[in-house]
This record gives structure tokens, C-alpha cells and sequence, in this order.
């Protein structure tokens, strides 16, 4: 498929599906930002509580949890004053299951997005098991949410989003500006203080002075993977025959 450079027009709701608290902001902050300034209704849906992210093997799971989620509404807050769902998904055990499509099409029907963001499952070579059936769980989700005989019993009208856009995609086949959005993106994934050692490289023990440069070190990659010939873009597949 010919790639598409024409960004889209931003949506009046948009609903991004990430793994794990952060995902959604590597894989889409800068356009989350960029059209919730525009005036689009964020939502994210965080399908797992994140409790093994920690390389801390006296860590407890229990306070962690609910670290990511402060963290997690901080950063949608900071982002795109987005309003945050919490799947509650046991993390390293999510899988492509009835529980997880029932909640992805509830979520869809209730918040009746434009447009769905969220892990491309066909990205070849991908270790992380949530992030597949994290994938897999969105496009299923939206299958099920479009038709009414689906999940009967959960309430709420089907509803066809207009698009779905997959993040680390092999084969990107469009591309969403990010110029001038790259600093909130860091500023927004620099609030998932419990990961800085283990996902961004920031020793937080570190003195003031060598953390700032860390810091700006982080801030440089997040504009890095951004780079174009062409500018600043966050890469997607686009589907639009949902």
C-alpha cells in the first residue's frame, strides 16, 4: 500500500490502546498531543496494572500498581488532558481473550471514538507477549463493538470508529506530524517516574546535575526516533475499511 503523508483531520474523540501505562505515549504522544490542542476528547484505555514493571526484585507489586496508575493519569493529563480506563489485565499475562475483547468493545461503545489508536499485532519479531495480544485485542475489540449482536449484555450502542491507527508498525503506511510536539511527548512519558531506570536509561539516584543530563539524553532520543528528511512524524498502518 502507498504511503499516505496527509495527516488527519483531528477527530472530535480519539481512543488510544496501550499494554502497559507509557505505551501509548511512546507510540502516539506527539499526534495525541497535537490534536488535543486541536480540541479532540483523549481517552486512553491501559489494559494491564503494569505490576512487573520494575527490574527491583524487592519491589512490591501491590504499591507499584498503583504508582503506575498516578503516574499514568499524570502523564495523559500533562499529554492531552486525556481521561485514562484502566483494564486491570494481570501484566505478562494479558491475553487475546473474551474478557479482553468484552472490555475493548465496551470501552469503544462508551466512549464512541472517530478514530482508535493502539499496537500493531502484526509487527514481526515482537518479544513482549502483552503487546501482541494487546494488538490483537484492539482490532478484535472494534470488530466486536461495530456489530450489535456482539456482547449483547454489556449495554451501549455499536459504534464503527473511522480509522484505526497501528503504532510500531513493520510496514508504516501513514504518517502523523510531530513538529513541535516532540517536548510534551518526553515531558508527558518523563511522569512514569517508576520506569526511568529500567525504559529510559535515567538513573534516578543519580546527583542533580548528571540526572539532568540523563534526562536531556532521554529527551534527545524521543526526538531521535521522531527524525525525518522531512521534518518531525510518528509512523503508522493506517485502516480505514473497518
Amino acid at each position: 500500500m502507498t504511503a499516505d503523508p496527509t495527516p488527519l483531520t483531528p477527530p472530535s474523540r480519539a481512543l488510544a490502546i496501550g499494554a502497559h501505562p507509557d505505551d501509548i505515549e511512546f507510540g502516539s504522544g506527539a499526534t495525541l498531543a497535537r490534536w488535543a490542542a486541536a480540541g479532540t476528547e483523549v481517552h486512553f484505555l491501559i489494559l494491564t496494572d503494569g505490576s512487573k514493571g520494575t527490574w527491583n526484585i524487592d519491589d512490591d507489586p501491590h504499591a507499584l500498581v498503583q504508582t503506575r496508575k498516578t503516574e499514568a493519569r499524570e502523564a495523559a493529563t500533562t499529554l492531552a488532558h486525556a481521561t485514562v480506563h484502566f483494564g486491570e489485565f494481570v501484566d505478562g499475562e494479558l491475553e487475546s481473550d473474551r474478557a479482553g475483547r468484552e472490555l475493548v468493545c465496551r470501552v469503544v461503545r462508551e466512549v464512541r471514538p472517530q478514530i482508535v489508536l493502539g499496537h500493531d499485532p502484526w509487527q514481526r519479531y515482537r518479544l513482549h507477549p502483552d503487546h501482541r495480544h494487546a494488538g490483537w485485542l484492539t482490532v478484535d475489540g472494534i470488530v466486536a463493538a461495530r456489530d450489535p449482536h456482539f456482547f449483547t449484555g454489556i449495554g451501549g450502542e455499536h459504534h464503527r470508529p473511522d480509522s484505526l491507527l497501528l503504532f510500531e508498525a513493520d510496514e508504516p503506511n501513514h504518517f502523523e506530524r510531530a513538529d513541535g510536539w516532540t517536548a510534551v511527548k518526553a515531558d508527558a512519558l518523563l511522569c512514569h517516574r517508576s520506569q526511568w531506570r529500567s525504559t529510559m536509561g535515567i538513573d534516578p539516584e543519580l546527583d542533580s546535575d548528571a540526572r539532568a543530563v540523563a534526562v536531556q539524553a532521554f529527551r534527545t532520543r524521543v526526538d531521535d526516533s521522531a527524525a525525518t528528511t522531512d521534518g518531525f512524524q510518528e509512523r503508522f498502518r493506517i485502516l480505514t475499511d473497518l
